[in-house]
């Protein structure tokens, strides 16, 4: 079984990436078209809330310690599952 403090580590490592990913996409949607960018900037938006969402989560989590795993488990795996689904709508 995986320890909370890998587990929080692979969550840091995860979010890294989304936030590089979601970097990408705001390269992307400046350099669409108008109309297009409309809609795409409102799901970039979505998804961007989302990951300042979840980041926040697991500032909080390290800074309280990882033997709070239990009281904040359930909001960081909420904000994980909404940002990833922004990041979804957003490729799809």
């Amino acid at each position: 079984m995986e320890t909370v403090d890998a587990h929080v580590g692979k969550m840091e490592a995860e979010l890294k990436t989304w936030g590089a990913k979601l970097d990408a996409l705001v390269a992307k949607a400046d350099a669409a078209g108008t109309e297009a960018k409309i809609d795409y900037r409102k799901r970039l938006d979505d998804a961007t809330a989302s990951y300042k969402v979840a980041q926040s989560k697991l500032h909080k989590l390290q800074a309280a310690g990882s033997g709070k795993w239990a009281a904040f488990k359930i909001d960081i795996e909420s904000a994980w599952s909404d940002l990833e689904t922004a990041l979804k709508k957003l490729t799809s």
